[in-house]
């Protein structure tokens, strides 16, 4: 198996992060010799969170129970950072939680030509807010207050999906469109199949 890089795109509640995992274990047992980087960057700053020792850390919490997206130079150093620590140009890399706009995407860019990554799978896990909704408010999460549940949904609409947009022009990127409102294996077959992993 040659090396992927696969972002994931979707609103919160989407179901990012538990794909992520169940796609890990899939290609760790495909390409057991090779390297899987896990960048998630929303769990990162809920760390940061948790940890609460800085001013930044305890700012950060308030922009999060907020809503609100974080300064471009806090994603762009948490993400490359764990690139830095963790990537080479063999690993599997899969992200999520970035980029959130089409500026950061830019950003992300100049980071894979350095670790000579050309070829991007974006999987956009396409559901709709009703049900991003409902599964936010189920998970009972301290940052899922209504108002910065609709705040976050706001900032999807409006900075986030331009970003699809940037992924369906860009050279050697395959966007593959998920009916995220399937039951969490329902999603994780079809993003085997689009994979090829299946």
């Amino acid at each position: 198996m040659t090396p992927k890089t696969i972002i994931f795109i979707g609103p919160q509640g989407s179901g990012k992060g538990t794909q992520i995992t169940k796609l890990c274990e899939v290609i760790a047992v495909a390409d057991p010799a090779r390297r899987i980087v896990d960048i998630q960057t929303g769990r990162r700053f809920r760390a940061l969170v948790a940890r609460s020792e800085t001013y930044a850390d305890k700012k950060i919490a308030n922009t999060l129970n907020d809503g609100e997206l974080q300064p471009d130079f806090i994603t762009h150093l948490l993400w490359g950072q764990a690139m830095l620590d963790q990537l080479d140009s063999k690993s599997h890399l899969l992200i999520d939680g970035v980029p959130r706009t089409t500026d950061q995407a830019k950003v992300l860019d100049d980071a894979l030509d350095f670790f000579e990554r050309d070829s991007l799978v974006v999987i956009n896990l396409d559901t709709p807010e009703a049900v991003v909704k409902e599964r936010m408010h189920s998970r009972a999460r301290t940052d899922d207050t209504p108002d910065s549940i609709e705040t976050r949904l706001r900032w999807y609409r409006e900075d986030t999906l331009p970003v699809l947009d940037f992924y369906r022009t860009r050279p050697n990127t395959a966007v593959h469109d998920i009916d995220g409102t399937m039951d969490i294996d329902g999603v994780h077959r079809a993003i085997c199949a689009a994979l090829n992993l299946s």
